[in-house]
């Protein structure tokens, strides 16, 4: 099943996405030599930690009370970062139109709060492996034309 397919089902959970990650099938994962585990940790720079958490914040934002265009968003977003969509769901507040969501992925989440009444939105990405959760900031430039966008990044999970 390709990732474009793992987007249009995101919906419902995807068997097919889980079967292969759990079975080792799944390119963003490293073996531990001595004991052939998998290892999802990251190195860069001789740091090795569990993942990258981008926190975005958009101000003056478009988009933000159509639940069926920020989940294609985020699952683009996830596919332009090269991660694996698990399950997707969405849920729309009254009486403003917010939403929350989240994306779950192989390799962690994408995750939204939106407030349209302000134009703002709170997003977490949060990645492991070999994906690059930078590479989905464009995606979400792109739909959500936000005014502003700020973005702060932290390591998890580092290695004393």
């Amino acid at each position: 099943m390709t990732k474009n397919a793992l987007a249009e089902r995101a919906a419902a959970p995807n068997t097919a996405a889980k079967d292969a990650f759990e079975s080792g099938e799944h390119d963003n994962v490293r073996q531990f030599p001595a004991t052939g585990k998998k290892d999802y940790f990251i190195e860069r720079d001789g740091v090795r930690f569990a993942g990258m958490h981008l926190l975005v914040e958009m101000w003056n934002a478009r988009g933000l009370d159509d639940p069926d265009l920020i989940k294609k968003t985020l699952c683009d977003s996830a596919l332009a970062a090269d991660a694996t969509i698990l399950h997707a769901h969405m849920h729309r507040f009254s009486p403003y139109g917010g939403v929350s969501g989240v994306v779950v992925l192989a390799e962690s989440h994408i995750s939204i709060h939106t407030w349209p009444e302000r134009g703002y939105a709170a997003i977490d990405i949060f990645m492991c492996g070999k994906c690059d959760p930078h590479k989905a900031i464009p995606v979400l430039r792109a739909t959500f034309q936000p005014g502003s966008l700020q973005v702060s990044e932290h390591k998890r999970g580092l290695i004393p």
